[in-house]
């Protein structure tokens, strides 16, 4: 038994393999010449006297560069192949550096072939050197690069035509914005107003709009609102929303009967497979002789912030109103109250409110409550350039888009 075992382990059964050149196929490869692996490498070889002549150049460059063996050794030296450029770059590099330090490896260059094309190679250089450690010649290792350069030509085009894209997604995400919103508020005798609008992706359009619109007489109507989604179909609810709330004010001055308007529309237009919705608040202001009377209305929106003359800031809460949109027969309700002169009346999406601070810390109502207070008494352009501040340090943690819109009496 155990002299089986032995004989097993000899003939490369369980115990050691046969040595491979016992086998037919190995032994041929072995057999293959050190001059023909030279001479028909996957690459190019090359070496050089230290002035750059050529002394010895393999078949597989030779066949590269279309030349004859002898038309470039000890005629021609690694410097004539080269394009101009490649030239000065030999000199004020390869050249200093593999005197310093005997080695490059990894140059881009051209050579150029006997019918005048250019061929893009990877070049690596290695000085060698004599016993008494003089340099005797440059051994030169090239690689065709026509692929690589290819693929990174390739690679540039894909590149370009993605910025030119992007490029054409901005200009049409900020042309849209601009119709969504005024692009000037008007002028309201005896009241300052001001907006601003935080986009939260420069290449995205969001939902949120504004308006500040004169209607019969004295009175002023506005609104601001905010479109579920994102994108395209946000933008299409966007504008028809803004739109409907003008119609149905001018049908129509009742602020809850302008809502449940738009929500009729809303439900008619959104009711399928890809609901719609919003949340709005519309107003009117009522001027007279000492300030202004005005009547707001909400729908499922954040409630709006009264800084006052004497200081403070308090919402405005109305409860009972709902998602316009959502429902059928959505429930709106409204409040009446005095603008006095010193009063700023502030409007938000809830961008402002639903930014992250501090990781993943939400900026509650309460904590612009806290910020806002000590505003008071202010203006709107005061109130809403102080909020694009606090927009700004938020930085990245605003993830949706903010709208502002802000009414005050002057003193």
């Amino acid at each position: 038994m155990i002299r089986q075992a032995d004989d097993d382990r000899s003939s490369g059964g369980c115990g050691e393999p046969d040595d491979v050149g016992a086998n037919p196929a190995f032994s041929a490869l072995l057999e293959d010449s050190a001059e023909d692996l030279y001479e028909n490498a996957p690459c190019g070889y090359l070496s050089t006297l230290m002035d750059g002549t050529i002394a010895k150049i393999n078949g597989t460059l030779l066949d590269w560069l279309g030349y004859r063996r002898d038309e470039l050794v000890g005629r021609r030296r690694f410097t004539d192949l080269l394009s101009v450029g490649g030239r000065i770059y030999h000199e004020t590099h390869i050249a200093p550096t593999l005197s310093m330090h005997g080695e490059i490896g990894g140059l881009a260059l051209e050579l150029k072939a006997a019918n005048g094309t250019r061929l893009p190679v990877l070049v690596t250089s290695v000085v060698k050197t004599g016993p008494d450690g003089t340099a005797q010649l440059i051994r030169t290792t090239i690689f065709d690069a026509r692929d690589r350069r290819a693929y990174e030509q390739e690679l540039l085009r894909a590149r370009q035509d993605a910025d030119r894209e992007r490029d054409r997604v901005l200009k049409l995400a900020t042309t849209l914005r601009r119709t969504l919103i005024p692009p000037t508020l008007p002028t309201i005798p005896g009241m300052d107003v001001a907006a601003y609008y935080h986009p939260a992706s420069i290449d995205e359009v969001g939902g949120d709009f504004y308006d500040l619109f004169p209607l019969a007489g004295d009175t002023w109507g506005f609104f601001l609102g905010d479109v579920s989604g994102k994108g395209a179909p946000a933008a299409a609810v966007t504008s028809l929303a803004r739109y409907t709330l003008r119609a149905a004010a001018a049908s129509d001055p009742d602020p809850v009967a302008a809502l449940a308007i738009l929500n009729t529309v809303l439900n008619h237009e959104y009711h399928g497979i890809d609901p719609r919705f919003c949340t709005v608040i519309y107003g009117q202001l009522i001027p007279d002789a000492n300030g202004c009377t005005v009547i707001l209305a909400s729908g499922g929106h954040p409630p709006a912030v009264l800084l006052g003359a004497t200081g403070g800031a308090r919402f405005l809460d109305i409860p009972g109103g709902q998602l316009v949109g959502a429902l059928p027969n959505a429930h709106f309700a409204s409040i009446e109250f005095r603008l006095d002169p010193g009063d700023t009346l502030l409007l938000y999406t809830d961008g402002l409110t639903e930014a992250r601070t501090k990781g993943s810390v939400r900026h509650t109502e309460e904590e612009l409550l806290t910020f806002l207070g000590p505003l008071a008494p202010t203006t709107a352009p005061g109130v809403v350039g102080a909020v694009t501040d606090l927009l700004a340090r938020f930085g990245e943690g605003v993830d949706d888009d903010t709208a502002l819109l802000a009414l005050s009496l002057p003193t």
